[in-house]
């Protein structure tokens, strides 16, 4: 059944490594946790189950980050993953639940259109007018079965959501209880329950947090990777994870082609070339990792099935172009200003060059 979901939950995919963790964990455990905070560790940044069974590495980046992510976990502070666009936070988020509940799916996709009953509870209506308020007819929200479970809430984009509506966490957040007047009684978190929320403070729409729900965060800022280096290996380990995910046709090794994808998305992010001797107009975009992996993705699936079995420049444009050119006028202006003044001097890119001019 699992081979039919289109998107597995990290709990599923890694489930081999999830329980090689926990066999040999013997270290001690905070009370509805799955595992110790040193194997949460391990399992997020890599090594060596107790057995000897790979962990492979899902975060790269900074062990300390990762660690004061995971100790905040364990005590009554809520966790805030801070970042740009494409830093890892809801995959770092998804795999800390994993780690720790054994769910991801406690999770709440926070949008403008979110409001209060899609966090704290809803009514069934029918059983409403029938038998009047009651616990039979409440409808639970992740957030009430995570204090229920003593699991992990995930938030996804908490400041996408409405201020009005964000800061009906903080008695949730403060107590670890949830009132429910309607009935004279309330909720109760278990030992276990705490929250992740992710957010960023880069595109249009977020709304800022109130001084009153960001105290109850500890906060841990997850930076952009700091070398292109770095960012390439992200991007070819996630795209290859994704593909393979989608079950989608094996091609030749792409690394070159992504590694030019990066290229391109840095230079124009950082507003220079990666030498610095020509300094370019930046696009509106957040040209983040994320958007490099789909971009590597779209390229696989147009080799895969409409190539030869290999990545190449006219797999890439079509893509690269969707990626960079959110505003028609000001962002086609910054990508023919790199086409002209970097792309098309640049040794070996002028199949890139080419193809994308193609294109637009």
């Amino acid at each position: 059944m699992n081979e039919l979901k289109l998107r597995r939950p990290a709990e599923d995919i890694f489930v081999q490594e999830l329980d090689a963790l926990r066999r040999g964990d013997d270290r001690p455990r905070p009370e509805n946790w799955l595992m110790s905070p040193q194997a949460a560790v391990t399992y997020l940044i890599g090594g060596k189950a107790k057995d000897g069974t790979p962990i492979s590495a899902k975060y790269v980046g900074n062990r300390r980050l990762v660690e004061t992510a995971v100790a905040t976990l364990a005590t009554d502070r809520a966790l805030l993953l801070l970042g740009l666009p494409g830093t890892a936070k809801s995959w770092v988020s998804e795999h800390l639940a994993a780690a720790v509940s054994g769910t991801s799916k406690r999770l709440i996709q926070c949008t403008a259109g979110t409001d209060e009953n899609q966090i704290r509870y809803g009514w069934n209506y029918a059983m409403l007018l029938a038998h009047g308020p009651s616990m039979d007819a409440l409808v639970k929200t992740p957030l009430t079965r995570a204090m229920e479970d003593g699991s992990i809430l995930r938030l996804e984009e908490l400041t996408r959501m409405g201020s009005d509506t964000q800061d009906t966490l903080i008695t949730v957040l403060s107590e670890k209880t949830l009132p429910i007047p309607e009935l004279d009684t309330a909720i109760d978190a278990r030992r276990g329950f705490n929250v992740i929320a992710t957010a960023n403070n880069r595109d249009k729409g977020v709304n800022e947090l109130s001084s009153a729900l960001k105290r109850r965060f500890n906060v841990v800022v997850l930076p952009s990777p700091a070398t292109i280096e770095e960012e390439t290996g992200i991007v070819v380990k996630r795209v290859r994870e994704t593909v393979t995910g989608l079950g989608l046709p094996p091609i030749k090794s792409p690394d070159a082609e992504l590694m030019r994808i990066v290229t391109l998305f840095r230079e124009l992010r950082d507003g220079k070339t990666l030498n610095g001797k020509i300094k370019l107009k930046t696009p509106s975009g957040s040209l983040s990792t994320a958007e490099a992996i789909s971009v590597g993705v779209g390229a696989w699936a147009e080799a895969a099935h409409f190539g030869e079995g290999a990545m190449a420049a006219e797999h890439m444009a079509a893509n690269l172009v969707g990626a960079v050119v959110k505003d028609p006028v000001q962002d086609m202006v910054a990508l023919q200003e790199y086409l002209e003044n970097v792309m098309r001097s640049r040794e070996g890119w002028d199949d890139l060059y080419g193809a994308i001019r193609d294109v637009i």
